[in-house]
Parts: structure tokens; sequence; C-alpha cells
């Protein structure tokens, strides 16, 4: 038996001057947005993080999350992702224990790498140490998620009879996600055990992760895929798309400057946009939506689903009807046909 479709939001808070408001007051409409939405029974809101971009792009989640988690009741809350090497693993640790009792136990944690040059630059250490960072941070997370002192000893982090307190409120902590670009991304998701992120080509990220776990006996299944998959719903495509579509042009414009500035590849050698699982948007009718998202939550096996709740340069009443339609019409439908 899989996992219960979950679908949900994502948010960057990017807030370029097209927006036309203050970082307060986009702040604040995000969080009304949120609480509105959690009244219409949508199950996720994510975050991305990112550094040092000057249209505001989130640097840090948890605290969005904790102040959304006073105002909501359903939704739990989540990251695509964390960048683990600019996060200390046992702050994180001690965060996340905090949103976990403030959100009564709905916090989970989606973790990467991280590629852009700039971020490394501006955290004081090399693009090289990633790796490491990214392998010691899991570690350390996944022992202060049991709730028991542990040590550990390596190359960045040393730490003796450490304890996380207070106590997480989810046994075993929260939920742990790991983002795979590449085949060594999925099989650090699957060494550690966790939920998955497939961010990258199919065959290198999700059938890897796939044959892995099944290689050490454990079931794909127990995990839960997911995948930022935007959905506009609509009944006037040409009057609703134009500024979505601008607004997804300066989302992407941003992660195309990355890429170029590490090379071209973000880190990945030989993997572009369209080797990767299709994020492109699902546009349509409610019908429309219904079959297209269906469609492709079966193709990829998914139990996971957001959607761009606010793209750049757009204030967050604009897509409010949008949103409205898929937490009313769509979600519903989608959950019946998945029901795990």
């Amino acid at each position: 038996m899989g996992k219960p479709l979950r679908l949900g939001v994502v948010y960057d808070f990017r807030n370029p001057p097209e927006t036309g408001m203050s970082n307060p007051d986009f702040y604040a409409a995000v969080i009304e947005q949120v609480t509105w939405l959690d009244s219409l029974g949508l199950d996720l809101v994510w975050f991305t993080e990112h550094h040092f971009v000057a249209d505001g792009y989130l640097p840090s989640w948890i605290p969005p999350a904790s102040f959304m988690a006073a105002r909501t009741k359903h939704v739990r809350f989540s990251c695509d992702v964390c960048l683990l090497p600019f996060n200390h693993p046992i702050r994180l640790a001690e965060d996340l224990a905090v949103l976990d009792n403030l959100s009564g136990g709905r916090v989970e944690i989606g973790v990467g790498m991280g590629y852009a040059p700039h971020e490394f630059r501006g955290f004081g250490f090399p693009v090289s140490r990633r790796l490491s960072l990214t392998d010691e941070g899991l570690e350390v997370l996944t022992r202060a998620f049991t709730g028991e002192k542990f040590s550990f000893s390596g190359k960045r982090y040393q730490f003796e009879d450490v304890k996380i307190t207070p106590g997480y409120v989810q046994p075993g902590g929260p939920p742990l996600w790991v983002a795979a670009l590449s085949e060594a991304g999925a099989r650090r998701a699957a060494r550690f055990r966790t939920n998955l992120l497939p961010q990258g080509p199919r065959g290198a990220s999700l059938d890897t992760w796939r044959a892995t776990l099944e290689a050490e006996g454990r079931d794909p299944a127990a995990h839960r895929i997911g995948l930022i998959k935007p959905v506009l719903v609509t009944n006037d495509r040409a009057r609703d798309w134009p500024a979505v579509r601008e607004g997804e042009r300066r989302r992407m414009a941003v992660y195309s400057q990355f890429r170029a500035d590490s090379g071209g590849h973000g880190g990945v050698a030989g993997i572009t946009d369209d080797a990767r699982i299709p994020q492109t948007w699902i546009i349509g009718t409610v019908d429309e939506c219904v079959a297209q998202a269906a469609a492709f939550i079966r193709e990829y096996g998914l139990t996971d689903l957001v959607t761009w709740a606010v793209p750049p340069g757009m204030q967050p009443d604009q897509m409010n009807p949008h949103l409205e339609m898929f937490a009313r019409d769509v979600a519903p439908r989608l959950r019946a046909m998945f029901p795990g």
C-alpha cells in the first residue's frame, strides 16, 4: 500500500519591483493567503531557499513557517530545499524541534547541497565542501532526530554528548527528504532512508533511488516522493496565463544565472532542464488540470505535489482565484484518485 496523495503550495518570497509591494506588506499578504488556503483544506506549504538574491529570495524558511504555524491548523510545512551546507546541523535540529512543538508536529525537512558559487562565497567557503557538509549534516540530523544523546566526529563537524531539546513531537523527528539530481544523490537518499525530491532525470534520480532501496530489501512505497509541478487552474488561458508566464520568466532567470556562474550545469555535468523530470506548468480548466496532473502523478509515482503560489512580480491576491479552484475543485478529485 502506497502513501495517500498530498497537495499544496510552495513559496520563494521573491518580491521584485514589479510586484509593487513593500517586503513587509508582501510577507503579510502571503501569511493571509496561507491561512486562507489552510481553511480550504490544502495539505502542504513548502518553501525554497537561496541567498544574496536582489529580489529577496527567501534565505530562511523556518521563521515564516513558524509564523504560519500559529495561524493554521492543518497544513504541514517543509522545503524543497533547505541548503544544508549553509545550515549548521545542530542549530537546524534545534530550530526544527522548536517548530515541531509550535506546529503540533506539522514540520518536515527537505535538504540539498546547493550549487550557486556566489552563495558559497557569501558564506566564506568553497563549493568543493558541499558534498562533505551535506553528508555530515545528514548524519548529524538523523542522529539528532532520535531524541537521544549522541556524539559525532567528522571532517567538518565534531560534537560530543549532544541531545536536542526540547524533544520532538513527532517520534523520530521531522520526516526527512533528500533532493536528488544524479545517481549519487539518489543513492544518498536511499542510504539515509529518506523521502525523495527527484530533481534530475528520471533514470538517474527516481529509478536509481527505487532500485537501490529494492536491492537492500526495502519497499520504496514506504517512502514519499514529492515534486514542485505548478498548476494554473483557469477558464480563460488567454487572460490569465500571460502574467503568470512573465512571473515564470522572472523565476527561471535567476536559476539560469546561477547555472551560468557555476559553469552552465548547476553543479552536475550533463544535466539540463530538458533532461529532468518536467516541472513546466499544467494549465487549463478544472477537468483539464485534473486529467493532466493525474497522468503526471501516475507516471512518476508521486505522493506529494505542490504548485507555485505566487510567481515573482505578482501580488498574492492575483493568484487567489486560481488557487481557490486548485484547492476546492482539483485537489479533492486528485486525492480521491490516489488514496494510498
